[in-house]
């Protein structure tokens, strides 16, 4: 056994976890989690191993987990090299759903309308006139469902170091943006296409229903209310937060460049963020759902959200199937050098959040997720979503 080998055992050996009621009632048992996973890799069959042997074998460096159990966090730990329950990673697109909670609750506020022509609450820019939006606005509602009519479906950042655009020039596609500009590609409301840009949008609505910087907004309307003390969508990360954040890797193992990749789309992919602080999000989305009281949302706005919007996969800011106890909000995460998924039943309350640094970590999530499913007696659980 190779020294890299050797640590990522003793590490996981010794992962962190921090206390929780249902964890020292000894149910539901994170041990379930650490055996018995099917990883699927890329072009390559599907095998039975256990925890520590899957993340030597996809070179992932860690692993971050937070599991919901009974309505309620039940436990989060991190196995592999140097990582802690603590340690922040890139979210990705699982910045969706906090900016999409940020702007149900404008919406709760009537500070934003869920259907209204997106250029009448526009005030620092303006969606460009386009042919397909002609008779069909851009709507908040088709931007949090995925069915607004703009492109652009992802980002790729920018290394640390070097020139950042402001949302103005990621909007426009101008220097230093190398993304293209975000407009309207087809009619807006008549089908699912994912769109990165469309939450580039979010968040300027956000922003000028605020008047505040994003980060600041949606601190105060989703982070600081949930208790997600340990995330933040500041980019580039600063330092005192950068010795808390695992560094990106590619599948090959190999960490990228300056560690990560700076991410100004924020409401697209720019949080840092622990399991367990998308864990409480989760939770209280739960609550609400339920009718229990929630610290950001009314049951009726929980509800639209986890409601599929225009016969598309998606609801309001997620990914949503099923119905009753077996509906479900599923999410994905991918920047480069990081992946993630969560996965809420809102009924049942019951879920999982995963978090990696690596390229492989949708592999090892999905095993993670079935294998959760079987362990811990979640409802049925189908095709996994974006």
């Amino acid at each position: 056994m190779g020294a890299r080998s050797l640590l990522l055992v003793l590490c996981l050996a010794g992962a962190v976890s921090f206390g929780v009621r249902a964890e020292q009632a000894g149910r539901p048992n994170r041990a379930e989690l650490e055996h018995d996973l099917e990883i699927v890799p890329p072009g390559a069959d599907a095998r039975r191993t256990d925890l520590a042997t899957a993340l030597q074998s996809l070179g992932i460096p860690s692993v971050s987990l937070a599991l919901i159990d009974g309505g309620r966090l039940a436990w989060a730990r991190a196995y592999g090299a140097g990582a802690s329950a603590g340690t922040l990673y890139q979210a990705a697109s699982l910045s969706k759903l906090v900016a999409a909670v940020a702007a149900l609750r404008l919406v709760q506020d009537r500070r934003l309308d869920l259907d209204a022509d997106v250029n009448r609450e526009l005030r620092s820019w303006k969606v460009p006139d386009a042919e397909p939006a002609r008779g069909h606005p851009v709507t908040l509602r088709g931007l949090l469902s995925m069915t607004g009519g703009v492109g652009v479906p992802g980002f790729l950042g920018y290394e640390p170091g070097t020139l950042i655009p402001d949302l103005g020039q990621i909007l426009d596609g101008r220097p230093p943006a190398t993304s293209p500009p975000i407009r309207v590609t087809y009619v807006p409301g008549s089908r699912y296409l994912y769109s990165g840009g469309g939450y580039e949008l979010v968040q300027a609505l956000i922003q000028d229903a605020t008047g505040r910087p994003f980060e600041d907004a949606v601190r105060e309307l989703v982070l600081a209310p949930a208790g997600m003390g340990d995330s933040t969508f500041a980019q580039p990360l600063p330092e005192r937060l950068a010795a808390h954040a695992a560094r990106g890797h590619r599948a090959d193992g190999s960490e990228l460049a300056g560690g990560w990749r700076v991410m100004p789309e924020l409401a697209a992919g720019g949080l840092w963020s622990t399991p367990a602080d998308l864990a409480r999000l989760l939770v209280e989305i739960g609550r609400a759902y339920r009718g229990e009281g929630s610290a950001l949302l009314e049951p009726g706005t929980a509800r639209a959200m986890l409601t599929p919007q225009n016969d598309s996969p998606y609801g309001l800011g997620s990914a949503v199937t099923g119905s009753g106890r077996d509906l479900v909000l599923m999410k994905r995460g991918q920047n480069i050098g990081y992946q993630a998924y969560l996965l809420l039943f809102p009924a049942a309350g019951q879920g999982l959040v995963v978090m990696t640094g690596s390229d492989n970590g949708t592999t090892l999530a999905e095993g993670l997720v079935r294998r959760a499913a079987v362990a811990y007696g979640w409802p049925p659980l189908g095709p996994l979503s974006d």
